[in-house]
């Protein structure tokens, strides 16, 4: 079966340019949303989730629309295949399918762990030189009982 997932980050926005591809596509079943990517609770991309069985298709317009980073799409899209449904991006023409679409996605898999580790390593360093300029890192302390007192 073919499913899609259509999201806008407004109220504002419009959907019917997705839903018409996607309609376009062949999907049976459109999970639609207007809420913002960078939201983790996506109540129907939550329960487009649910609903897929081994074999099903999940279609989308365009890569962003499903993932709030590469890093989130990668682990969504490596959910998918977990279960045995393939993916599809019509917009950026991948499709895990194929052996060039599986590909594709495999080295954005790979430029998210990219980021991840530099993400890591510059943090690190970041703790390394501030430590070194006497910082401490951490919380600050809370109010101690004695500081609580008041005159």
């Amino acid at each position: 079966m073919k499913i899609g997932y259509a999201r806008v980050s407004t109220q504002e926005q419009n959907l019917d340019l997705q839903i018409n591809e996607l309609t376009k596509f062949g999907c049976d079943n459109i999970y639609q949303e207007k809420i913002s990517g960078k939201n983790t609770e996506r109540p129907e991309l939550r329960k487009l989730m649910a609903s897929l069985r081994k074999g099903d298709e999940v279609a989308i317009w365009k890569l962003d629309r499903l993932g709030r980073s590469l890093r989130d799409l990668v682990d969504v899209v490596a959910h998918l295949q977990e279960k045995g449904v393939d993916f599809v991006s019509l917009h950026d023409h991948i499709n895990t399918t194929t052996a060039t679409g599986q590909f594709t996605f495999n080295i954005f898999a790979s430029l998210a762990d990219f980021e991840r580790d530099i993400i890591r390593e510059r943090t690190k360093a970041g703790l390394s030189a501030a430590k070194a300029r006497g910082k401490k890192g951490g919380r600050p302390a809370g109010l101690t009982p004695e500081k609580m007192q008041v005159g």
